[in-house]
């Protein structure tokens, strides 16, 4: 009962915030503007549309983006749980892991050898390609004897990490100036100049993904007690870990094409919502997901107002409140381990 109601709380909560985000903003809007359009659309020819000006700000400029920031934090968000269940570690996620890098450096050849300005297609293409070769040299690296340690995904991670971020650099070195500054721009992650185009096209693949990730919950929840106990239980161990590595790999990869590496996300949110719904992840999963969608919304909308004329940029502020969460997590298990002694 009390989940369903945190679950209700959410939809609420996001129902509202996605309200707030389309009508806020430099250019106020009629807060029955949206309301309009939405009766209007499904055919309630009796109620008028907005003014011309609310229209094209509504259409073209806010919904966008608000719908882009709801879909990147659900994604991120998902992917947080389905790595943290999958590797048991509450410090999992794809930004720690390093698929978040193999994504930026699929996105930083994009940009440098001008294939994003041909066609947009090339940037989710490249950044979800750079997402599985990271997730596929982690599990191959970590992998020994057809079993992969969780210690050394975590090391491999790293380390993947650091030799992308390494060739990120030395791309960035041989780059023009304006090469270089599209792409630090764009690592700071944001939905700015956000189109239904960017929407659109990796849309058909990211949502059939995120579902197929919600289909893994029963999986996830037999890894979480450990591989041999799974592996008793029935449960194919690896290839199961393969399935989820390699589709969260595909959904961060179109995430990250849509908002830039938006950090933290998917390390926030499956640790914040199991506290408070506990470790089932077909509990945890969508409440995770709503989770992520509020944030970001939330995020980019105190962006747009907190400072105006100028934008905060939605990977600073996910940055500020994420990093000292990360490094509670960090001083909270390692006095854990040390008090276990």
């Amino acid at each position: 009962m009390k989940n369903k109601a945190i679950i209700l709380i959410l939809i609420l909560l996001l129902v509202a915030a996605f309200i707030l985000a389309v009508n806020t903003g430099a250019v106020p809007v009629s807060p029955w503007a949206l309301f309009q359009l939405l009766f209007n659309k499904i055919g309630f020819k009796s109620i008028a549309l907005p003014s011309q000006q609310d229209l094209t700000i509504i259409l073209y400029i806010r919904l966008p983006r608000v719908v882009a920031a709801l879909l990147v934090g659900a994604s991120l968000s998902v992917c947080g749980v389905a790595m943290q269940g999958l590797f048991r570690n509450p410090m999992a996620s794809p930004d720690i892991l390093g698929i978040t890098a193999g994504s930026s450096l699929g996105a930083v050849i994009a940009i440098n050898l001008g294939l994003y300005a041909l066609n947009i297609y090339f940037l989710p293409l490249l950044t979800i390609g750079g997402a599985l070769l990271s997730s596929g040299l982690i599990y191959i690296i970590a992998s020994y004897r057809g079993r992969t340690a969780l210690l050394f995904v975590v090391l491999a991670g790293l380390a993947i990490s650091s030799l992308f971020n390494g060739l990120i650099s030395a791309i960035l070195l041989f780059s023009r100036r304006y090469e270089v500054s599209q792409f630090i721009f764009w690592t700071m992650g944001g939905f700015d100049g956000r189109m239904w185009k960017h929407i659109t096209l990796p849309l058909p693949f990211l949502a059939p993904a995120i579902v197929l990730l919600f289909f893994f919950t029963r999986e996830l929840n037999l890894l979480s007690l450990g591989e041999e106990q799974a592996h008793s239980l029935g449960l194919a161990v690896e290839r199961n870990k393969r399935l989820i590595l390699g589709t969260s790999a595909v959904v961060t990869g179109m995430a990250i094409s849509i908002g830039g590496p938006v950090g933290f996300v998917g390390l926030l949110m499956p640790h914040l919502f199991r506290l408070l719904v506990g470790p089932d992840h077909r509990i945890l999963m969508p409440a995770a997901a709503l989770g992520g969608s509020l944030l970001l919304i939330l995020a980019d909308l105190i962006g747009r107002i907190i400072a105006p004329p100028f934008e905060i940029r939605v990977g600073i502020i996910t940055a500020l409140l994420g990093s000292p969460y990360f490094l509670y997590l960090i001083l909270h298990y390692q006095r854990k381990g040390l008090d276990s002694r």
